[in-house]
């Protein structure tokens, strides 16, 4: 429906429509990062691990990645006030079980909820975009907004909600996701009018059990992904299982979408060469994206910094992301080649993996990362909705749909797959260097000792006892030791840097 009088109330200006539909989308998208704003304190809070809290996050990005075909159905079906005041009000308790909740298993299954519930609310939001652009432009400026948003969504959602996690139990931030709902909600249906925004299609042939298929199938890839290296992946009797039945669903799923009359999922996609390309790179660009998040682990484990610090830092990434998006969007729109942006955009991204190697380092001053953090802004801004767009147009318009969901799965992998790459380098590498450490720091070796009586000396010096001095010199050695082991975060930069340099060669 093109006619913006039809769809909003005619009194409503242009400048309340944007910032409502901001307002809705916002808590949405924020929604995707809510539960590991701080892993720590979210483990600590459920009695979990920290992969439990980052598995409690794929499953929302599972939820999202198959329920977009699904989700078509009943927004085809409802009107838009109706279907939006549906979608929020489940959202909403889904949110209030949440914050009341400490059962791990119970949060797996609303973050599933959420994630579904979630694309009804995106799907009205982008439509009610495209619909206020309403210009041969509206989908290359619809599409930059949305998914700088969630570039933007992590970083900003643990900036807004650290003082919280920092001053309340970790579940205080399920409660601000409520309170953060009503402000866009109240404006919306009472600016909108009681439209439908597309064809009425009826619910009947609906495919549950492609949806139900492709579910656990996304679930059991999540799995193997997360607890894969935990569970020392094949000696695992369980992850052998889980990846014998992730072969089962995936031939299940193809050959089921290949005999039904109106698939699921087209799987026509593959067959087009740019859409293969595309998803090739889309699915290199998640996980160099993933790889930033040892950034942040660094700044927090080896400079110390509180999440609150680390996260303004982040502000020069975000500043990054807007600037470099808003260019991507113009260069596509003066209809400028996707692949030499693409340059521009990977070349980036090497200049920020190669600075951040030569960076890591057991003291350094924030200021100096603010430029590299900006950098890595200025690439994954310059990247994501080209890509994006390129996989979206590489197929007939009867296929986009598959290919923007299909572009949705690959997005999960890859975040699934950087977080597999992160804990292995983690826990592998961590117990290799420990041992070594372990074998130098003893105290019959010279070295240990005199620093250790560096340590005590000092202490005393400055009004400890001699026997606290002992032991705070034997806690900062252990300190000393962590430190040193967190410096392998430089070593993982190399995948990411790796990763860049195939985009050259």
């Amino acid at each position: 429906m093109d006619n913006q009088t039809a769809i909003f109330k005619s009194w409503v200006p242009g400048w309340l429509i944007k910032i409502t539909i901001f307002l809705v989308i916002l808590p949405s998208t924020m929604l995707f990062a809510i539960s590991t704003v701080n892993i720590n304190a979210a483990a600590g809070y459920y009695g979990a691990e920290p992969a439990d809290i980052q598995y409690s996050m794929l499953l929302f990005y599972v939820a999202v990645a198959t329920a977009v075909p699904l989700e078509r159905r009943f927004f085809s079906y409802m009107n838009t006030r109706p279907y939006f005041l549906l979608c929020l009000s489940l959202e909403v308790i889904s949110t209030l079980i949440c914050y009341l909740t400490r059962n791990i298993y119970l949060l797996f299954v609303l973050r599933f909820i959420q994630g579904v519930l979630n694309c009804g609310i995106t799907s009205i939001c982008l439509t009610l975009i495209f619909s206020k652009l309403g210009t041969e432009r509206a989908r290359e400026i619809g599409y930059s907004l949305f998914y700088t948003l969630i570039l933007c969504m992590a970083p900003f959602t643990s900036l807004v909600t650290a003082p919280i996690v920092d001053n309340y139990e970790f579940n205080a931030v399920y409660k601000f996701a409520i309170f953060a709902f009503i402000p866009g909600a109240i404006l919306l249906l009472g600016i909108m009018n009681n439209v439908r925004l597309s064809k009425k299609m009826p619910l009947y042939q609906t495919d549950w059990v492609s949806f139900v298929l492709y579910s656990i199938l996304l679930m059991l890839i999540g799995w193997v992904l997360v607890y894969g290296q935990q569970l020392e992946w094949l000696e695992n009797d369980s992850i052998r299982f889980c990846l014998f039945m992730i072969l089962l669903l995936t031939l299940l799923h193809v050959f089921r979408q290949k005999s039904l009359k109106r698939p699921f999922l087209h799987l026509d996609v593959f067959k087009y060469r740019n859409f293969r390309i595309g998803i090739i790179f889309l699915l290199a660009f998640y996980l160099i994206r993933g790889a930033f998040n040892i950034t942040s682990l660094y700044f927090a484990k080896v400079l110390g910094m509180d999440p609150i610090h680390v996260n303004l830092m982040m502000l020069a990434n975000l500043s990054g992301i807007i600037l470099s998006a808003t260019l991507a969007s113009r260069l596509i729109i003066l209809q400028k080649s996707i692949r030499v942006i693409w340059i521009y955009g990977f070349m980036l991204l090497l200049v920020f993996h190669a600075w951040m190697y030569w960076l890591f380092n057991t003291q350094a001053e924030a200021e100096t990362f603010i430029i590299p953090l900006i950098v890595q802004g200025l690439g994954a801004g310059m990247l994501m909705t080209p890509i994006v767009l390129f996989i979206i147009s590489s197929v007939p318009e009867n296929l986009s749909k598959s290919a923007s969901t299909t572009g949705v799965f690959i997005r999960f992998l890859g975040f699934s797959l950087s977080i597999s790459m992160i804990n292995f380098f983690q826990i592998k590498s961590d117990s290799i260097h420990y041992t070594r450490l372990s074998e130098e720091i003893s105290l019959i070796n010279p070295e240990t000792i005199s620093r250790l009586s560096i340590y005590r000396n000092g202490l005393i010096s400055r009004g400890v006892s001699s026997s606290e001095a002992n032991k705070a010199a034997l806690g900062l050695i252990s300190k000393a030791l962590r430190i040193r082991l967190s410096c392998i975060l430089r070593w993982i930069t190399i995948y990411g840097f790796a990763w860049e340099l195939l985009h050259f060669y």
